[in-house]
């Protein structure tokens, strides 16, 4: 067991434990504490014909071990008033309880039963197979939340990046015990996983824990094959079938992968153009000057080998060509003005005490940590990326607005 304390954030710990399993530590004493893991596996990780696997594996993961059945499971948290949640995203899968305090070990021993010896029973699974099912039939009833997949879809045509986390209702109906047993051996190793947890309980007691209950666990990497990223022809494409009464538009553009230097750049330029503010320029511009949108907002999606900023605002059909201008207008604002000091000091000040709000969240804390280390084997902390943020100058941003400038996008409206 090897341990290391982050500098001048005495309260995040680092440690490698038995067969590279990474476990990361914060200790906050809360009356509710959370314990899990993170995989480095999601739906990119799928063959063909497997589309939706992981996400399948995420669902049935709690439905039986060697020694436990699915009420088991259920019950083992529940009944001291805790919970077990789980979410699977293009890249990787999270497993985790949040619970009262002093019920760590208990948390422990399930997850890694989970982890390590889920056997997928095929009685279970042909029951959340109409779970998912249920869950499909419902993303798609909700454009706003389709039309993401299907401008995906169109932006990484070609790439395992492209296809829906859910799968579809043609894959679901074939995936089997095997198969997801299969998976969970594959990429449910310990070098392709971390531990993590917050609470009040010490580092070193959480690792002996680790230690005990994750014995066993399959050793080794799961090595991700990284497809090149295809070159988007850019498209400008509008599907209705007459039954939206508003439209939904996502516009998008490539940009450096997570591991960039660049990405602190980029997350404060989103920030300031559709960012959670009210007062961002997309907000601006098409809510509060002219009542166009109820909803408007930027994001970014950086994965291991490139990344998306993605804009999204819903509007009457009608105002969809306006609004795509509006849009533009401000594109062409950032990449053509290089900021002002005084500007560049009021968006850093906003993004670091939204960052410093977050912090009071312990989910989002740790679970964000336990991202960092998973792909960077490292922690960066919110004083770290605080840190990144100040040091940003206006031919920082400048430059990297370059990149989003408005022919660079592309644009995909449903109704």
């Amino acid at each position: 067991m090897t341990a290391r304390l982050l500098d001048n954030q005495s309260d995040y710990t680092v440690m490698t434990l038995c067969a590279g399993l990474r476990f990361v530590h914060v200790r906050r004493d809360t009356v509710a504490e959370i314990f899990g893991t993170a995989t480095r596996a999601g739906s990119r990780d799928e063959l063909p014909g497997q589309f939706g696997l992981a996400h399948f594996v995420e669902h049935t993961i709690f439905k039986g071990t060697a020694s436990r059945r699915a009420s088991s499971i259920i019950n083992c948290m529940e009944t001291v008033g805790g919970e077990l949640n789980a979410y699977t995203t293009k890249e990787e899968t999270f497993v985790y309880s949040v619970f009262p305090r002093g019920n760590a070990a208990r948390a422990t021993s399930l997850i890694a039963d989970l982890v390590k010896n889920s056997v997928f029973p095929d009685s279970e699974l042909d029951k959340e197979r109409e779970v998912v099912a249920e869950e499909i039939d419902s993303y798609l009833d909700t454009p706003s939340e389709a039309v993401f997949d299907d401008f995906d879809d169109l932006m990484f045509a070609g790439s395992p990046l492209g296809h829906n986390i859910l799968g579809d209702t043609a894959s679901l109906s074939g995936f089997h015990s095997g198969e997801c047993r299969t998976f969970l051996d594959r990429f449910y190793r310990a070098e392709n996983m971390t531990v993590f947890y917050i609470g009040g309980e010490s580092a070193v007691k959480m690792a002996r824990l680790v230690e005990k209950q994750f014995a066993g666990l399959r050793e080794g990497n799961a090595p991700r094959q990284l497809a090149d990223t295809p070159s988007v022809i850019r498209f400008d494409e509008t599907r209705s079938d007459g039954s939206n009464h508003q439209g939904h538009t996502v516009a998008g553009a490539m940009i450096p992968s997570l591991y960039s230097p660049d990405r602190h750049a980029f997350a404060l330029l989103n920030n300031m153009l559709g960012g959670p503010g009210m007062n961002s320029r997309l907000n601006v511009a098409l809510r509060e000057r002219r009542g166009l949108v109820y909803s408007v907002e930027s994001s970014l999606a950086m994965y291991s080998d490139c990344g998306l900023m993605a804009i999204y605002f819903g509007c009457n059909p009608e105002d969809t060509p306006r609004c795509k201008r509006l849009v533009g207008n401000e594109l062409r604002r950032l990449s053509d003005n290089i900021v002002t000091d005084s500007a560049l000091r009021r968006a850093k000040r906003q993004y670091i005490g939204q960052l410093t709000i977050s912090t009071a969240s312990a989910e989002q804390t740790i679970l964000s940590a336990a991202r960092s280390l998973l792909f960077r084997d490292e922690v960066i902390t919110p004083r770290d990326i605080a840190a990144s943020i100040e040091s940003l100058t206006p031919a920082d941003l400048h430059s990297a607005a370059l990149t989003l400038r408005p022919e660079n996008f592309s644009t995909l409206t449903l109704g």
